[in-house]
This record gives structure tokens, sequence and C-alpha cells, in this order.
């Protein structure tokens, strides 16, 4: 039986540094990259998917109107990254197996690399992680072995560091995909992911 993977979108960040604007609400080929982000997650096979918001929420909202994602806003999402993870992890269902847990401010994320971790998934003591050269990138699947853990974080932290703690349940999925490494954080990484964008669209026609 397949296993059931939700797909949990991190969008509730201040984007201090894209201040006063929006990161999540800046287009890339013509769509906000939260929209991009979601639309690659809806295109895989996880299900449900949750957007978590928090700053800028209705402004948020909006952009993913129309899209069959669930919206769930992290109220204390100024508690740093922890707690709109938990946010997210506390709307999934109760069966799920898996979270893959995306980052909002990634644009460049592919559709098949999302499935290729949800096919490399090993259980509830699995982590799934995109590698290219050695390193590890975003995003990640979790088993739903460690949702506990992942409840009990505190602060501006992810779970990555829980990866060093169970490092020999990693399970290292291979991709020839930079995307993994790229968020947009400041304007100098917006106009590369822009670039990147127009030159994708250009080899593909």
């Amino acid at each position: 039986m397949r296993p059931k993977i939700a797909a949990v979108v991190l969008a509730a960040g201040r984007s201090s540094r894209m201040a006063p604007r929006n990161k999540l609400l800046e287009l890339v080929e013509g769509k906000p990259i939260v929209v991009r982000v979601a639309e690659v997650a809806l295109a895989s096979r996880a299900d449900p998917v949750i957007v978590v918001t928090g700053c800028d929420a209705e402004r948020i909202a909006a952009a993913l109107a129309g899209l069959k994602a669930t919206i769930v806003h992290n109220a204390a999402f100024e508690d740093g990254l922890s707690s709109s993870l938990q946010t997210g992890l506390s709307a999934l269902p109760s069966d799920s197996d898996g979270a893959l847990i995306l980052l909002g401010d990634m644009p460049g994320i592919e559709g098949g690399l999302l499935d290729t971790l949800m096919a490399a998934f090993a259980g509830p003591d699995a982590i799934c992680a995109p590698v290219r050269d050695g390193r590890q990138g975003n995003p990640i699947l979790w088993g739903s072995g460690y949702f506990a853990e992942m409840m009990a974080l505190t602060g501006d932290v992810g779970a990555k560091q829980l990866i060093a703690r169970h490092s020999d349940c990693v399970i290292e999925v291979p991709t020839a995909s930079t995307s993994i490494f790229t968020d947009v954080d400041a304007p100098s990484d917006l106009a590369r992911a822009r670039l990147r964008a127009d030159a994708k669209g250009r080899r593909s026609r």
C-alpha cells in the first residue's frame, strides 16, 4: 500500500532582507514565488498540500486563491521557523506516514524531485534528503516517527538539526538539480532566480 505523504509549504516569514517587499509575492516567470512552490507540490502525489502563512497572511492567501491547497495561519510566526513547522504538522491528517517540508522561497524546485523523494521513502523512520555533489538540500521528506521531535523544537530553527541526530536514518536521493540549494532571501537572489527561470524557459522552447 502506498504511503500517505503530505506536503507542508512554509510561507510565514517576515522577508526582512527584502523589506518592504515580501519575497514570496515577487514574480518569477509571471507567478508569485509562493504560488510556484505550491503548484509544484500540488502537481506531485503528495496529499494534502498545506501552506502555512504568517506575515502578510491575507496577501499570501489571496495569491493562492483557486489552488487546492489547505491554508493554515501561524499566529505566532514571529516566534520563528519552528512555530510555522509545528503549525503545518498540526494540520496533517492523523494517518500521514510522512511529510515533505518545502520552503516557500525556493521557486526552482521541480515536481519530479518530490515524487523521487517519495519513491525513496521507507517508512516512519526514514528521512529522505536530496543530494548533489555530496551536499544535502531541500525539500526533505520526514517520516512520521520524527513528528514528536519536530513539535518540540523552539525558536527560529527548522528540523535540519535533527538530521545529525538521526544520520543513520537518512536516505540520500541524488539529483542533478541545483535548485535544492537555491532560495530567495535578498534582491540579488531574486534577480538570479529570474535569470535561471528565463534560461530554463528558453531551453524548453
